[in-house]
């Protein structure tokens, strides 16, 4: 709350002259201002490097509470409805439909569902009839109980989808006896967003920005929550382990590629009802505040979230839309981009490989990629660049002057049995094309249509260095018995946040029961041992064939 200075009156006197000649003047500099009951800079001032032993611990779950007027709460839940229709109804083809008041139990289909290959049935399948083994495919949107599938539109409910982003409103966080003022609070998400919340079920994907309001709000100007400006919170959507978006985010740091710090939280929300537990979240850096801050020698560059045709980097495609400038963006500068693609598509690259690979690599951090690529084909991530033109970030570092490779959104991650895109090989839980055939390690039935992906693995050097990577991927970053101690640790961290008499409730909830957390686990155990094996295999093949 803004203070003022008592002044003598011949002061106040020559100031109201002044001001009738030179205009308004300010009642008080930023100086002047008195800052939150509570404030202390190493805690919310802005002149903290980033704590991440204390907003991203990896050996606890942390605790926060969001406590909102009932007034912001109801203008989320308004703006929501225009954006998505109304709570707890789900699209469909013929208008929306009544999901029922109890979401965890039919907002996803159960454990281990297996979409047919595009086109097709499952055998013996009756509608409704789910195999072992699997996750639903991206904007899967299950009809109402008893009612058989419709259209599937982008980010899973038909006829809702929307480019803008929800609205923020101001709200208190409290983290251990603290509270930061007048944060911004936003719901976030494409697919887990709107299928959250046509299913009925609170537990909600969202973001905060600490200073998201310091213009109205002078008094929390550059405020941070130990150095970091804005997180974002995943609900760990579609993932019954819970683990998904977190661990693939870590495993990806250990391979050496830039990914974002994560961390449990457990979040409470009180909008006048007293703090109610929505959830066990997972808490994710922000690449244009954090990582790049961090990850990188120079965080001054562009930062891009590309999504759309031209994010698939195909001849032709590039427009400005599709690669949304994170920072920068008063620039209005598209020179990096517009030159990856020159490079991409020289003509060189089937005359002159030699000089083809020079001209990208003056461009693109091409070994970072193959390290991303390699990691993404072993752990299996079917929602992001290959399968889905999104779910990655864009940097141009200053330092080295290349744009570097960023993945973004992993909770897709760590699952065998999608339809379509990228894949492995017949019989290690592979991914399909659209024809229903199994797609090798070796990426041999991605199209041009993705030519970062087939350019690249088309070139002899390129492909050998990936397969470096696939081979350095299962024995280090996602060796089995290492991932097997991982996941069982952190399953046994969250568990008390999740299942049982202090854990998900149901309508803050996005699992089907407690036994599917469980069985998640093992699954995620068997899984990397599979992988494992499918890239021996593969691996065991390029050798022999050269």
């Amino acid at each position: 709350m803004k203070t003022r200075t008592a002044a003598p009156y011949l002061l106040t006197g020559i100031i109201v002259s002044l001001s009738l000649i030179a205009g308004p003047v300010r009642a008080q500099s930023d100086e002047e201002t008195a800052r939150p009951t509570g404030w202390d800079e190493y805690s919310h001032g802005n002149s903290t490097d980033p704590d991440y032993a204390v907003v991203f611990p990896q050996d606890e779950v942390n605790t926060i509470t969001i406590t909102l007027s009932p007034e912001n709460w109801q203008a989320m839940l308004d703006n929501m409805t225009e954006l998505y229709g109304e709570f707890g109804t789900r699209a469909s083809g013929e208008g929306r439909q009544p999901m029922g008041e109890g979401p965890a139990a039919d907002q996803l289909p159960p454990e281990g569902f297996v979409p047919p290959a595009m086109g097709e049935r499952p055998e013996d399948a009756a509608p409704g009839q789910f195999a072992p083994g699997g996750q639903p495919p991206q904007g899967f949107a299950p009809p109402a109980m008893g009612e058989r599938p419709g259209g599937m539109g982008a980010g899973g409910m038909p006829g809702m989808e929307t480019t803008e982003n929800p609205i923020w409103v101001a709200a208190d966080v409290t983290f251990e006896g603290q509270t930061w003022t007048n944060v911004g609070i936003r719901f976030k998400g494409n697919s887990s967003l709107m299928s959250t919340w046509g299913g009925g079920n609170w537990k909600l994907p969202f973001k905060l920005d600490f200073d998201e309001f310091e213009d109205d709000y002078p008094e929390i100007k550059n405020q941070r929550f130990y150095g970091f400006k804005q997180l974002s919170f995943s609900s760990n959507w579609s993932d019954s382990s819970l683990l998904r978006e977190k661990v693939t985010a870590d495993i990806f740091r250990e391979a050496g590629v830039p990914a974002a710090q994560t961390a449990f939280y457990a979040v409470y929300v009180d909008y006048g009802e007293g703090p109610l537990y929505f959830g066990l979240y997972t808490a994710v850096e922000i690449v244009e505040d954090t990582v790049i801050q961090t990850q990188f020698a120079d965080d001054s560059g562009n930062v891009y979230k590309p999504e759309g045709a031209g994010a698939t980097f195909a001849a032709g495609t590039f427009n400005e839309e599709s690669f949304d400038k994170e920072t920068n963006a008063k620039a209005n500068d598209y020179s990096d981009i517009l030159a990856l693609f020159e490079a991409l598509h020289a003509t060189t690259r089937t005359t002159d490989a030699a000089a083809w690979r020079s001209g990208l690599e003056a461009i693109f951090d091409v070994d970072g990629f193959l390290r991303w690529l390699a990691v993404n084909s072993v752990v299996q991530n079917w929602d992001t660049y290959g399968q889905m033109a999104h779910n990655y970030y864009l940097y141009t570092d200053p330092f080295t002057g290349l744009i570097t490779w960023i993945p973004w959104d992993n909770n897709m991650a760590l699952m065998a049995g999608m339809g379509g895109g990228m894949g492995d090989g017949a019989g290690a839980g592979g991914r399909r094309d659209g024809s229903g055939r199994e797609l090798a390690l070796g990426l041999d039935r991605v199209g041009s249509d993705w030519p970062l992906i087939r350019y690249l693995m088309d070139d002899p050097v390129y492909h050998a260095l990936y397969d470096h990577y696939v081979e350095e991927t299962i024995n280090g970053a996602f060796e089995p018995a290492r991932m097997t101690a991982i996941y069982q640790t952190l399953h046994d961290l969250i568990a008390p946040y999740v299942v049982g008499e202090n854990g998900e409730q149901p309508g803050y909830t996005t699992l089907s029961s407690a036994e599917a957390f469980e069985t998640a686990l093992a699954t995620l155990i068997t899984h990397v041992n599979q992988r494992y094996t499918a890239a021996q295999q593969y691996l065991e093949s390029r050798a022999a064939a050269q």
